[in-house]
């Protein structure tokens, strides 16, 4: 029953996003069915900020996780997007061609698919950590967002210059959620263009290679591109412009929210007190642990059911509710000074703190007075 448990209680995406793509599939009030799950999962979130728990072993340290159910889960999220995508061009194509749905109906439609292709970033994330095939399908996820690039950046740029201004991951203080979701995407799309492009140099080759990853990354979500125009025209286009655009907000957001604000000394290895964990209950099993960013950024490389409470800096509340917080940055700021403050005090090496002063020299005029 505890393997069970354990491995069962990280299909809450899985079967959401089933739900989402059934209620896509029949239309009308049920095409508002994702949109409708997102407040609903905040609710709960909410409820339950204060439900910790550690990851799950047996007596002799094994871990109650079975990886090839986790992989296959995670591999069959790939196809499962794919569908997401091609019901909403099916709504799409009723709408412009047909007539038989209503724009509520199909703006319904596409916030649903926004908020839950959005969810493939979870995957996308913990497949890029899998040097064969789990790559690759990372790669693919990540493409229907039309964010291939992430996959490189996340790997060979935000895990080596975590919480330094060379990871366009990481939010500096004083940024809101909107101008980093901007500024994150383009810095990790930059850094694959620069990667590529050193590598085609040193090995002799054209730019404009089919050895160029990053723009191979990009040709992967032609499909979806051709798939939309031809369900829609330029409704089409606006639609998967839009899923796109919620798609990389939400995948930004997190980002910002683990790493808002946080310094790390280059050239020093990256510590526990260098990322935000994020661990309720609700968080921990929707997310599939993404939130336990301190120990996975300390080991990349473990299987998310692994991961474990490290005693890192913490929020103290979900993902879902730091979210909102998010979108208000009055509300956000207010509400992470406490932790920066917390953070500069107990968890900051002084030359971290040094770095700080430097950075923003207001707080070291407070300090001072």
């Amino acid at each position: 029953m505890k393997t069970l448990y354990v491995n069962a209680r990280y299909l809450i995406v899985p079967v959401m996003t089933v739900i989402t793509i059934i209620g896509l599939y029949f239309g009308g009030i049920y095409a508002w069915i994702g949109a409708s799950l997102f407040v609903i999962n905040t609710i709960i979130d909410t409820l339950t900020k204060d439900i910790h728990l550690r990851a799950d072993f047996d007596n002799e340290g094994n871990s109650y996780g079975i990886k090839a159910f986790q992989y296959s889960v995670m591999y069959l999220m790939l196809p499962t997007f794919v569908v997401l995508q091609v019901l909403l061009a099916y709504n799409l194509y009723q709408f412009v061609t047909l007539g038989t749905i209503s724009s509520v109906e199909l703006i319904g439609a596409t916030l649903s698919c926004g908020l839950w292709a959005g969810l493939g970033i979870i995957y996308g994330h913990e497949l890029s950590h899998n040097k064969k095939e789990g790559f690759r399908v990372s790669r693919a996820i990540m493409a229907l967002s039309g964010a291939a690039h992430f996959t490189y950046a996340h790997v060979y740029n935000h895990h080596l210059d975590l919480a330094h201004e060379d990871d366009p991951a990481t939010a500096p203080r004083g940024r809101n959620v909107y101008a980093h979701a901007w500024l994150s995407h383009v810095g990790q799309s930059k850094f694959s263009y620069d990667l590529e492009a050193e590598k085609l140099k040193k090995l002799g080759k054209s730019f404009f290679s089919f050895d160029n990853k990053w723009l191979l990354g990009y040709l992967y979500s032609l499909p979806s591109i051709v798939l939309f125009v031809w369900a829609g025209g330029i409704i089409g286009i606006f639609a998967l412009v839009t899923v796109w655009i919620i798609s990389n907000f939400l995948l930004e957001a997190l980002n910002f929210m683990g790493h808002y604000g946080l310094i790390r000394e280059h050239g020093k290895p990256v510590e526990h007190r260098h990322s935000w964990d994020n661990d309720n209950l609700f968080t921990s099993w929707f997310f599939i642990e993404i939130g336990r960013q301190c120990d996975h950024h300390v080991r990349g490389e473990t299987y998310f059911w692994e991961l474990d409470d490290v005693k890192g800096p913490n929020y103290g509340i979900g993902y879902f509710s730091l979210f909102v917080l998010t979108l208000i940055p009055s509300l956000f700021r207010r509400f992470v000074q406490k932790h920066l403050d917390h953070w500069d005090a107990h968890y900051a090496s002084q030359e971290e703190k040094n770095i700080v002063n430097a950075l923003y020299p207001a707080l070291a005029i407070k300090e001072a007075s």
